[in-house]
C-alpha cells in the first residue's frame, strides 16, 4: 500500500531570505512545513507574511541544544534544512563569538537533534562560498581547499566539516550546499546588493544624494535565491548524500552590479557613488566564482534568472517600495 502521508520539513531560519523562498517551494511540493523561530517580543515575519497561515511556526534556538532536541523529536520530520545563522560577514568581526556559536556550533546542535530523532531525517546544511575566502584556484569546486577570511567564513567551515563528520560517523543522510552569493528583493538592507538597489530607488525618488561603498572591484558569483533553494531540495532527493557547489559560474564586480542598477533607472552611477574606506573588510575576499558542474550533472539543476534580470528585479522592487 502506497504511503500517502505528507512529508514534513523543518526549516531553521525560515524568516530569512532563503527560508522564505524554500518554504514557498516546499509548500508547492505538498510538504507540511515547520518554520523555526527564536523567541522574541516582536517576531519579524515580513518575508513569510503571505504564507504564514500555511506553515507551522515553532520556537527553538540554535544556541539552545535542548530546545532543538525537543522540537525535532516532537515533529519527527523527513527533512531538516539548517539555514539559520549570523550571516552578515561584517558583523562577524564585531561579534565573532556570537557568530561562532550560532553559525558554527549551531550546526552541531541541529545535527545532534537530528541524530536523536527516530524518523532519521535527512539534513541539509547551508554552507557558503565565503569558506573559500582567499581562493587558491578559480573557479572553486567541491574539492577546492578552504581558506576563510572572516570569522563568519571560519564558522561556516566548522559547520561544513561537522556535517561531513556526522555523515561519515553516524551514517546520516547529511549534505552541504556550498552556495555562492544569491540575492533577491527579500535580501536584508545591510547586504551590499540590497544597499545598492535601495539607494538607486531613493536617489531616483529624490530621497538620497549619494551612495557610499567599499571595494568596487571585488567580484562575486551572484544568482537568484529562488533558484538556489531548488538545489537544496534536489540534494535531499538523491539516493546518496553528497556536497554540491551551487553557482552561476559568472563572476561580476560590485562596480558592474552598480552600473546595471543605476542604468536601469536611467542614471549614471559615477555621479552618485563614492568609495568610503570604512566599508573595506579587514581581510578582503577579491573574487569568488563557483563551478557548479556537479550540481548540474547529478541534480539536473540550472539557474533560471541571469545577472541583469536579478539586479533589475531588485531595483524594481525597491522603486515600488520607495514610491509609497
Amino acid at each position: 500500500m502506497q504511503d500517502t502521508r505528507k512529508r514534513k520539513a523543518v526549516i531553521t531560519g525560515v524568516t530569512g531570505q532563503d527560508g522564505s523562498y524554500l518554504a514557498e517551494f516546499l509548500l508547492s511540493k505538498g510538504y507540511d512545513v515547520y518554520g523555526v523561530v527564536r523567541r522574541s517580543s516582536v517576531p519579524k515575519l515580513d518575508r513569510i507574511e503571505h504564507i504564514v497561515d500555511d506553515i507551522k511556526l515553532c520556537q527553538a534556538d540554535l544556541i539552545d541544544q535542548s530546545s532543538l532536541i525537543r522540537l525535532i523529536n516532537e515533529i519527527k520530520p523527513d527533512e531538516i534544512y539548517n539555514l539559520a545563522a549570523q550571516s552578515f560577514v561584517p558583523t562577524s568581526w564585531d561579534e565573532p563569538e556570537l557568530t561562532a556559536n550560532s553559525t558554527g556550533l549551531g550546526v552541531l546542535r541541529t545535527l545532534e537533534a537530528a541524530r536523536s530523532c527516530s524518523s532519521r531525517p535527512k539534513f541539509y546544511q547551508a554552507s557558503s562560498s565565503e569558506m573559500f575566502g582567499k581562493v587558491v584556484e578559480t573557479p572553486q569546486n567541491e574539492k577546492t581547499p578552504l581558506y576563510p577570511r572572516s570569522p563568519y567564513g571560519v564558522a561556516k567551515v566548522y559547520g561544513h566539516w561537522i556535517t561531513i563528520n556526522y555523515r561519515e560517523s553516524y551514517d546520516m543522510f547529511a549534505v552541504s550546499g556550498i552556495l555562492f552569493n544569491h540575492e533577491s528583493p527579500r535580501r536584508g538592507i545591510e547586504f551590499v546588493t540590497r544597499k545598492i538597489t535601495n539607494a538607486v530607488a531613493r536617489i531616483k525618488h529624490g530621497k538620497q544624494d549619494k551612495l557610499y561603498l567599499g571595494n568596487l572591484d571585488a567580484k562575486r558569483d551572484w544568482g537568484f535565491a529562488g533558484d538556489y533553494v531548488r538545489a537544496m531540495w534536489l540534494m535531499l532527493q538523491q539516493s546518496d548524500p553528497d556536497d554540491y557547489v551551487v553557482a552561476t559560474g559568472e563572476p561580476k564586480s560590485v562596480r558592474e552590479f552598480v552600473d546595471v542598477a543605476f542604468s536601469h533607472v536611467g542614471l549614471d552611477y559615477q555621479n552618485y557613488v563614492e568609495v568610503d574606506p570604512k566599508f573595506f573588510r579587514p581581510a578582503e575576499v577579491n573574487i569568488l566564482c563557483g563551478d557548479s558542474s556537479k550540481a548540474r550533472n547529478i541534480l539536473g539543476w540550472e539557474p533560471e534568472v541571469n545577472f541583469d534580470s536579478l539586479v533589475q528585479m531588485m531595483v524594481d522592487n525597491d522603486m515600488k517600495m520607495e514610491s509609497k
